[in-house]
């Protein structure tokens, strides 16, 4: 199921959440996570410092990750897919996909190409 939603409908979607995971890839390819607190300023996500790992693997790797945990099992996670630069000490990343996720209410399997989970992708226009 997909529901267009306007970029400034992320700045709202995101004051749902406390806090979301960075996610970005290694030089072995494993994910490193790290909790951070983006602000959606100007169509972009703002992270404010950098530690040393995640700086570096922006360095090699800038396609990222966020997820924003739901506070309940019945809540949708919030995830955004993007790309990343490190400016003046904060993380600038330019969203290139989000979606509303959470687990299937029903046990039974998806159809072949579908997601298999209550899924809610949000337009990035």
């Amino acid at each position: 199921m997909s529901i267009p939603v306007e970029l400034s409908d992320l700045a709202q979607a995101i004051t749902r959440y406390r806090y979301a995971y960075l996610l970005t890839g290694t030089d072995h390819g494993a994910p490193h996570a790290v909790a951070v607190s983006p602000v959606l300023q100007g169509g972009a996500l703002l992270i404010q410092g950098v530690g040393r790992r995640t700086g570096k693997n922006l360095q090699s790797r800038p396609e990222v990750g966020l997820v924003w945990p739901p506070a309940t099992v019945e809540e949708y996670s919030l995830i955004v897919d993007g790309k990343a630069s490190v400016e003046d000490g904060q993380i600038r990343i330019q969203p290139t996909r989000a979606v509303l996720h959470r687990p299937a209410p029903s046990p039974e399997p998806a159809a072949p190409g579908a997601c298999g989970s209550d899924c809610v992708e949000l337009s990035l226009k």
